[in-house]
């Protein structure tokens, strides 16, 4: 007998139904006792080893702006160890993101058992360019939901 097919929600820009999954959706959040204006912020504030650059990294006016001036940090500016603590950080933000916001926790939570899948180019976070990414923000999203529905 075959399972049915879960429902697929894809996201990208902070735009739309599904915009509140983005990274880039503008809302507060505080995480080492430090209140960010969005998640991507949040993130990209944990990849600097020069604690001056991540506070730099926090005054983009977007969040979109925050992640391109982190994508295009020099490899001399970047913890050795982000490789390995990326995800952990991304889980962190993700979870202080939408428990720390009723409105958005409520949103996450009405996604049911959806699978949740970034739709990017990115072959690690995303779906990739030809849909066979890793999706790991997906599978945050997902893990934050299971947590909080309990």
């Amino acid at each position: 007998m075959r399972r049915p097919k879960r429902q697929v929600i894809g996201f990208y820009v902070a735009r739309g139904e599904y915009g509140f999954l983005s990274n880039l959706y503008p809302c507060h959040l505080m995480l080492d006792g430090i209140v960010f204006n969005s998640s991507e912020h949040a993130y990209q504030f944990g990849k600097p080893k020069d604690p001056q650059v991540a506070h730099w990294l926090m005054q983009a006016p977007f969040p979109r702006l925050a992640a391109i001036t982190a994508h295009h940090l020099s490899v001399y500016d970047i913890r050795s160890d982000w490789k390995d603590v990326k995800a952990d950080r991304m889980r962190e933000v993700v979870r202080a993101k939408f428990s720390q916001n009723p409105d958005l926790k409520d949103k996450l939570l009405a996604t049911g058992d959806a699978d949740l899948v970034e739709k990017s180019n990115d072959s690690y976070w995303g779906s990739g360019q030809f849909g066979n990414g890793m999706n790991m923000l997906g599978q945050i999203l997902e893990q934050v939901r299971g947590e909080l529905k309990k």
